[in-house]
C-alpha cells in the first residue's frame, strides 16, 4: 500500500479507536498496538510533510505555541442563564413561559449543570475548524490548539446527515479523579495546590503551550448546537449530535411536568457527590425549537431555559473587619475580611456586604462568626451570624459617612441602596477607575495598556485625566518599573491605534453613568456626532429608544461639568473619533421606520432579516410601541405581541412581504 493511502487509512482507524475508548467507554484495541500505529502514523507524516493534517491524532499531544489568544465574535451569543432555587420559582418560570408563549407548554429537556469553561466549536465539513471560549458572551478568546488535545473532544465526524458547517456548545471539565492526581503531583514537588476543579479547567484552556494543556485530563460534555438548523426540537438535535461522534451525557431526559422536573433534581442532588466530575445544578429547556424562538431572550439569557441550582455549601468563620471599596462611579462597595475559610473548593477571604441597609439588615459586629456562602455558588456572601459567638456590641459595624480615599462626604441618591463620593475629579479610585474602563477591551482595546500599568502611571504622577494618555512621552515612560523599551513601543502604538476607533466606543468609554455599550451606539447613531450629542436637551435624549429618565439625566449631567466638556475638547484636538461612521445602506426601503421582528422565518433567520432591514434603512425596535412602523411576523409569533398590534393598529407583514419590498 502507498504511504499515502497508509496514512489516510491509520488516521481513520486511530479516529475511530480514540471515539470508542474517551466517547462510547469500549476499548477496541490494546494500549500497546494504539500506541503502535500511532508511532506509525508520526514516522509517515514525518515522511511525508506535505501530508500534515492539524486534525490527524497525532496532533493530541499538542506542541504549538500560543502567545496572543485573538477574540472571537461569536456568530450566535452565549447567553447566561437565569437561576432558580426552589419549586416554586420553577413553578413560576413554568407560568410565565407559557404566559408568553399563549399556550400550555408540556415538552421539556432536563440536562446536569457541568461545573467547568464553555467552549463554542466550529466545524466545517466534518472537521473541527475553530473552538472559542465564552468570554463576555459577545466574543471569546480562540483557544483551538489546547481544545484539539482534549481526548473526547471529536477532531472528524461520522458523515451520517453531516450539516456543512454549524457551531456547537459544551462544557470542559476536569474530573475529580484527574484533578487529585494533578495536585498530588504538585504537592509532592512543593508547589501550591490547584484550588477547585473548575478554575482549573478553565486556565488549562489559555495555557500557551498545547503540550501541557494536553497532560491534563480534561473532558468535554457538549450541551446545544447553534444556529439556524433542521431540527424541530433540542432533544433531536442532541440524539443527531451523538450520532455524529460527539459526548452527549447520558443523564439527559425529556419530561412533561414540574413534577419530573422535581423527580429528576432530587435524583441528581442526591447522585452528586458520586459523579466523577463536579456539577452545580440541572438545566431545564423548552423542547420545541420554533416555541424557543418565539420566546426569545431578554438582554442577558435565553426565556425558554433556566437553571436549578443545588443548595449552596455554607460554613462559618470569623468577621476580622470591613473595608470599603470606590469604584469608577464613586460607588462605594463594603468588603467583609473574613479569618480564611474553605468553602466549596476555593479559600475565602473576603465577601461583599453590597451598601448600608445590608449591613443594618445583618446587624454585624466585627468578631461575629459569620455564615457564609458563595451566590450562585460564585461570590462568597455573609448569610448571617451565630448568637452565640459575637463580637462585643461597642463593635457593632456602622456604615462610614466619608470616602476611605478622599475624605468627600458621602451621598445617597433617592430610590437606589449604594452610597456614592462625588469627587470625580479628585478621588484616585475613580480617576484610574475611569482611565482602566476606557483602555478596556469592550471600549477603546488599547494594546500594552492594561490595568496594572495605569495604576503605575497614575501613581508616577504621569496621567490624571483621559486625555493625560495621549501626551505620555518615551522617555517618560522607559524609567519605569517593567517598562521595558518594546513594552513602551507598544503602548505607545496602541494609544495612537485607538484614535481610529469609532465614536460610539469612544462614547462609551468615557464610562458616563448608565451609558453602556448599546446605548451609546444608539446614541452615535442618533446623533452622529459628539457635538450635537452635546447640545442636545434631556426631553431629546429620552425621545430615543432605550434611553429613559435615568440616562438622560445622567447625560444632561455629565456634559454640564466643565471639567468633562474641556477633557472632551482635549480628546478632539488629539484626534479621537468624535462623528460616527456614516452606515453604507443598500437601500432607503425603511429608512425612518422601526420594526419589530418577531416569530419563526423559513427563507432567512430572524438575525439575517434583521441585518436586511437595517441594510435598506430600518431600525430595529426592541419592544412593540406606537413607534413601531410595522412587524415582521413569523411563525410561532406570541398571541400577547398581535393583540398589542390590534391595539395599536400597526401592521403585520410577513417574510414573503418584505422580501418582496426588497425585490429579493
Amino acid at each position: 500500500m502507498a504511504s499515502k493511502e497508509r496514512i489516510l487509512e491509520l488516521r481513520n482507524q486511530l479516529h475511530r479507536y480514540n471515539h470508542a475508548y474517551y466517547v462510547e467507554d469500549k476499548s477496541l484495541v490494546s494500549d500497546q498496538e494504539f500506541d503502535q500505529l500511532l508511532k506509525e502514523l508520526q514516522l509517515l507524516e514525518i515522511a511525508h510533510p506535505d501530508m500534515f493534517d492539524a486534525n490527524s491524532p497525532t496532533q493530541r499531544v499538542g506542541g504549538s505555541i500560543t502567545k496572543n489568544f485573538p477574540t472571537q465574535v461569536h456568530a450566535q451569543p452565549m447567553y447566561s442563564l437565569d437561576n432558580t432555587y426552589s419549586p416554586t420559582e420553577l413553578d413560576d418560570w413554568i407560568k410565565r413561559i407559557e404566559k408568553i408563549h399563549g399556550a400550555a407548554i408540556e415538552d421539556f429537556t432536563c440536562e446536569l449543570k457541568f461545573d467547568g469553561a464553555s467552549i463554542n466549536m466550529t466545524y466545517t465539513n466534518g472537521t473541527l475548524r475553530k473552538a472559542v471560549t465564552r468570554g463576555d458572551g459577545t466574543q471569546g478568546d480562540e483557544v483551538t490548539a489546547n481544545v484539539k488535545t482534549i481526548r473526547n473532544v471529536p477532531l472528524h465526524l461520522s458523515p451520517t446527515n453531516l450539516i456543512e458547517e454549524f457551531e456547537i456548545r459544551g462544557e470542559i471539565i476536569l474530573p475529580l479523579a484527574g484533578f487529585d492526581a494533578m495536585n498530588a503531583k504538585r504537592l509532592a514537588q512543593g508547589e501550591e495546590a490547584y484550588r477547585n476543579p473548575r478554575n482549573t479547567a478553565s486556565g488549562s484552556l489559555k495555557l500557551q503551550d498545547s503540550r501541557e494543556t494536553a497532560q491534563r485530563p480534561l473532558q468535554c460534555f457538549f450541551y446545544a448546537l447553534a444556529g439556524s438548523l433542521p431540527f424541530a426540537t433540542h432533544w433531536e438535535s442532541l440524539i443527531q449530535a451523538r450520532q455524529w461522534g460527539f459526548p452527549i451525557h447520558p443523564s439527559m431526559q425529556r419530561v412533561s411536568s414540574l413534577e419530573q422536573m422535581l423527580a429528576y433534581i432530587d435524583h441528581w442532588g442526591a447522585q452528586r457527590s458520586r459523579l466523577p466530575f463536579e456539577i452545580d445544578g440541572v438545566v431545564i429547556k423548552v423542547n420545541s425549537i420554533a416555541i424557543q424562538e418565539s420566546l426569545g431572550f431578554t438582554a442577558k439569557s435565553p426565556r425558554w431555559a433556566i437553571s436549578y441550582k443545588f443548595k449552596a455549601e455554607q460554613v462559618s468563620t470569623r468577621l476580622n473587619s470591613i473595608a470599603y471599596q470606590v469604584g469608577r462611579t464613586g460607588a462605594i462597595t463594603p468588603v467583609a475580611n473574613l479569618e480564611p475559610v474553605l468553602l466549596s473548593g476555593t479559600i475565602v477571604k473576603r465577601a461583599s456586604l453590597h451598601n448600608a441597609d445590608q449591613i443594618e439588615k445583618l446587624n454585624l459586629r466585627i468578631g461575629d462568626h459569620v455564615y457564609v456562602e458563595k451566590g450562585g455558588e460564585i461570590i462568597p456572601k455573609i448569610m448571617g451570624f451565630d448568637p452565640a459567638q459575637r463580637g462585643e456590641i461597642q463593635d457593632k459595624v456602622e456604615y462610614i459617612d466619608r470616602c476611605p480615599a478622599c475624605q468627600a462626604q458621602l451621598i445617597r441618591i433617592d430610590g437606589e441602596a449604594q452610597h456614592y463620593c462625588p469627587n470625580t475629579a479628585q478621588c484616585p479610585p475613580q480617576i484610574v477607575g475611569k482611565i482602566q474602563h476606557y483602555a478596556g477591551r469592550k471600549a477603546m482595546d488599547i494594546e500594552g495598556l492594561g490595568s496594572e500599568t495605569i495604576q503605575l502611571l497614575f501613581d508616577q504622577g504621569l496621567i490624571w485625566t483621559i486625555s493625560d494618555l495621549y501626551r505620555l512621552e518615551k522617555a517618560q515612560l522607559l524609567p519605569l518599573e517593567r517598562m521595558a523599551e518594546k513594552s513602551v513601543d507598544n503602548l505607545l502604538a496602541g494609544l495612537e491605534a485607538s484614535k481610529q476607533q469609532p465614536f460610539h466606543k469612544l462614547l462609551f468609554g468615557l464610562g458616563i453613568r448608565h451609558v453602556g455599550e448599546t446605548v451609546a451606539k444608539r446614541l452615535a447613531q442618533h446623533f452622529g456626532s459628539m457635538d450635537a450629542l452635546m447640545q442636545s436637551t434631556t426631553d431629546e435624549l429620552m425621545d430615543i429608544d432605550d434611553v429613559g429618565q435615568k440616562i438622560g439625566e445622567s447625560l444632561a449631567e455629565y456634559f454640564a461639568q466643565a471639567d468633562n466638556r474641556q477633557m472632551i475638547e482635549e480628546l478632539t484636538d488629539l484626534g479621537l473619533q468624535m462623528v460616527a461612521d456614516q452606515v453604507q445602506h443598500t437601500s432607503s426601503v425603511f429608512a425612518g421606520k422601526i420594526i419589530v421582528v418577531s416569530g419563526v422565518f423559513s427563507q432567512y433567520s430572524r438575525n439575517e432579516l434583521k441585518q436586511l432591514i437595517e441594510e435598506n434603512g430600518g431600525k430595529i425596535g426592541s419592544s412593540i410601541s406606537s413607534k413601531t412602523s410595522f412587524i415582521l411576523a413569523g411563525e410561532s409569533m406570541g398571541p400577547s405581541k398581535k393583540q398589542k398590534a390590534e391595539q395599536l393598529n400597526i401592521p403585520l407583514l410577513k417574510e414573503a412581504d418584505v422580501l418582496k419590498l426588497l425585490e429579493i
